[in-house]
């Protein structure tokens, strides 16, 4: 469509473009085509003239995301940048899938909206967030969901109502597939502003206290067993600071897995996959990663 680098028609297209500058985890091979928009409607006539049969990806900032060695065939897109509207519509609150989960929680607070708090704990964008239904601190992504604006695979936007998806803990089932979240619109209660303003300092100073926040890491690799926590049975097992090349399970919180500078995705995946068997043999509990994992194990010639 372009030589690397050049933009057209809105869009920066770069060929063979490694995607560890794209996660949170700083590794993961290159993608075949990467798409830099800026615009919703330039994505739309991008993807209106993608050929069916072309593999395309979507991502945010990357921050749940482990891109394997390979790489990944086909577009990959990237979308936040253009995606950055955050602003009130009557009495919800309109997020584009590009604003960062924390933005989101200080201008609920700004607004005088009270239980979105804990959104300022998810090291995310809000289109991740929703993706996954993302959480912590005892809060989740779709419990205020009100609507969901999306685009397919062949550029259509649309408006989607909370009761087309099946949200559970840390999964979202769509109605369709091939369809990514460009934002939604959310119904926070109203509340104390000042007060949830002060709430959300206290919980960024607890997750700075208790997690590698200075390291390369994907935030928390595994999902939390009903009724224990995943960082529980890690530790127990004696798996905190277990290094396979340069991926370690963090000192600090063992359900991060941090890069100490030479990870490869390889490397990651290793460690990943022990620590689900040691736990499993140890604790007799199947750990389920939160992480999703793309691409190729081996770089193609």
């Amino acid at each position: 469509m372009t030589a690397s680098g050049v933009k057209a028609s809105g869009l920066q297209v770069l060929h063979h473009e490694p995607l560890a500058r794209y996660t949170s985890w700083r590794v993961g091979g290159p993608a075949d085509r990467l798409v830099l928009a800026d615009s919703v409607q330039h994505l739309q006539q991008f993807l209106q003239q993608l050929s069916a049969s072309e593999p395309l990806t979507f991502i945010g900032l990357g921050s749940n995301l482990l891109v394997r060695d390979g790489g990944v065939r086909g577009t990959v897109v990237v979308m936040h940048q253009a995606l950055q509207a955050l602003e009130m519509q009557g009495e919800r609150i309109y997020a584009d899938a590009g604003v960062t989960c924390a933005k989101l929680a200080r201008f609920a607070a700004s607004q005088n909206r009270a239980g979105a708090e804990f959104m300022a704990g998810i090291p995310g964008t809000v289109g991740g967030a929703l993706a996954m239904n993302a959480g912590c601190y005892g809060g989740e992504t779709w419990q205020w969901v009100d609507q969901l604006k999306t685009i397919d695979r062949n550029g259509k936007v649309q408006v989607r109502n909370k009761a087309e998806y099946q949200p559970v803990y840390r999964h979202v089932t769509h109605p369709v597939a091939d369809e990514w979240f460009l934002g939604g619109w959310f119904t926070v209660p109203a509340g104390d502003g000042k007060a949830s303003a002060e709430q959300i300092k206290q919980l960024l100073a607890k997750r700075l206290a208790s997690q590698p926040l200075n390291m390369p890491s994907a935030g928390s690799t595994f999902r939390n067993p009903e009724g224990d926590f995943a960082a529980r049975l890690i530790e127990a097992s004696g798996l905190k600071g277990t290094t396979i090349g340069g991926a370690q399970v963090s000192e600090k919180h063992a359900n991060f897995i941090v890069n100490l500078g030479s990870a490869s995705a390889a490397d990651i995946e290793a460690l990943i996959e022990h620590v689900k068997t040691t736990v499993r043999a140890k604790q007799g509990v199947a750990l389920v990663q939160e992480v999703k994992v793309i691409g190729e194990g081996v770089l193609k010639a």
